[in-house]
């Protein structure tokens, strides 16, 4: 029997680089991942086939809608080939997935295909086309989250789907009804709505991607009713049917009314559940909550002292980037050393287009909490950047103490919000002022200018462009 300093159940995002930093500090390390790829849900089916299909989508969208806007002239009419889009898309997934295999050999890390299962605190067997059993003084449970379900709904993959469905339609949906107004909804909505499909959102709650700054939601909406995608919040979804090749939806709207939507397809985004699935956890005494989340310490330890669990499974915000800090952080716990991770930092980001990202708290959150707080925003319309790449939606807010200037929370919607929200999180993490940020010198013309305006209007509303 193979023995290992560590062993890591799931080798998505956080799974494959706890191995990497474990074996960075020296620890014999074994990765077992019950799918015959590396990358678990984000590289395989989420992050990254989904960021792969919204540029594709984007590019088509820019050459039918700007590019005469540019002087481009295109003879005939510009084409999708869906079949080449979607082969593409697996491309980039084949090399990314690719690339962890690499790095797993390169740091001398054994990888077991199969599910690992515990037979005890420090036994795991695992089951693949044959049984293995290893032992590990430490685990580490990654083993991630699946799409979750309402109840009443019977997801047959075909026309009633998951966002894993979503990635490799065979056509482009007439009218697909997206249940689900977060992130993956609406990013893959967006998608198909570039590609020529009617797109419907149906939201259970008052305002999409409700988790974040009320402002980003309500600028959000506004862009996606703009791009013609028919967004229905305070909907409760009562029950999905196929017909053939239809689907039928009713809800209840805001005013309790029974409501009826007709498509062919029904993309089901309502979330996802933490998947401990043959885990056995209770063998090895590790306790699972109500929710199904792995029960952890502030160091991320599970009631088996040995055994560490990170990422969707475990409570918090489900991101790859979170679930990765969370790998670093019990590798170095485990080495004996003292890491940190605040989560009040981790950025949100939400891919569409324009993009939207936020860090820190929200209004909402300062506002519950009782924290006076001032506010400076600015509009990307006023940026010469925004003006030169026809990229004229959303604005930068940023939220400061109105007594210390330090920055508390930054929201924006727009061009490379997903790249920008890096100078806050930066920012944040050595506790800037507001007029630290507007002292920087920021390139011009940039995005960013509207990170530094923003943050001028902050200071004694000092905006220099509005």
């Amino acid at each position: 029997m193979n023995s290992y300093d560590v062993a890591i159940i799931g080798s998505g995002p956080g799974g494959y680089v706890a191995a990497i930093r474990c074996a960075q500090l020296g620890m014999k390390t074994a990765l077992i991942e019950k799918y015959p790829t590396l990358g678990g849900t984000c590289l395989n089916v989420g992050c990254i086939p989904s960021k792969a299909l919204l540029d594709s989508s984007h590019h088509y969208e820019h050459a039918v809608k700007d590019f005469e806007a540019h002087g481009i002239e295109i003879p005939g009419d510009v084409k999708v080939n869906l079949e080449k889009m979607i082969a593409r898309k697996q491309a980039v997934v084949d090399q990314t997935t690719g690339g962890i295999d690499f790095l797993m050999k390169k740091n001398n890390i054994d990888v077991y295909e199969g599910l690992g299962t515990f037979k005890d605190a420090t036994h795991i067997v695992i089951k693949g086309e044959e049984t293995t059993e290893i032992e590990a003084k430490n685990t580490i449970i990654a083993t991630g989250s699946k799409p979750a379900n309402l109840p009443f709904i019977n997801i047959d993959k075909e026309r009633i789907i998951t966002s894993t469905e979503a990635l490799k339609l065979k056509e482009i949906p007439k009218h697909m009804i997206v249940i689900g107004g977060g992130v993956i909804g609406l990013e893959l909505g967006q998608v198909y709505k570039r590609l020529g499909a009617e797109v419907t959102v149906l939201e259970y709650l008052d305002r999409i991607i409700p988790t974040m700054d009320a402002g980003l939601s309500k600028e959000l909406n506004k862009v996606l009713k703009k791009q013609k995608i028919k967004i229905n919040t305070s909907h409760q979804v009562k029950s999905v049917e196929r017909k053939g090749d239809e689907v039928i939806v009713k809800a209840n709207n805001k005013k309790g009314e029974e409501v009826e939507f007709k498509g062919d397809y029904c993309l089901v985004s309502v979330g996802r559940r933490p998947y401990t699935d043959g885990l056995n956890a209770e063998a090895a005494g590790v306790k699972l909550n109500a929710k199904g989340q792995v029960e952890v310490n502030d160091y991320l330890q599970t009631s088996a002292s040995n055994i560490y669990a990170i990422g969707d499974v475990v409570k918090g915000a489900m991101l790859a980037h979170k679930a990765e800090e969370e790998g670093v952080f019990v590798a170095e716990t485990i080495a004996g050393q003292k890491p940190h991770i605040d989560y009040n930092l981790i950025p949100n980001v939400v891919y569409t287009w324009p993009e939207v990202a936020a860090v820190g708290k929200t209004e909402e959150q300062l506002k519950e909490a009782g924290i006076d707080y001032k506010t400076g925003q600015f509009p990307m319309r006023a940026l010469g950047r925004s003006r030169a790449s026809m990229d004229l939606d959303g604005f930068v807010k940023v939220l400061a103490d109105k007594k210390t200037d330090e920055i508390l929370g930054v929201h924006m919607v727009g061009a490379r919000a997903a790249d920008m929200i890096a100078e806050a999180v930066v920012a944040m993490e050595f506790r800037a002022s507001a007029e630290d940020v507007s002292r920087m010198s920021h390139a011009h013309p940039t995005f960013t200018e509207a990170i530094k305006e923003a943050a001028l209007a902050a200071t004694d509303d000092r905006a220099l462009h509005i």
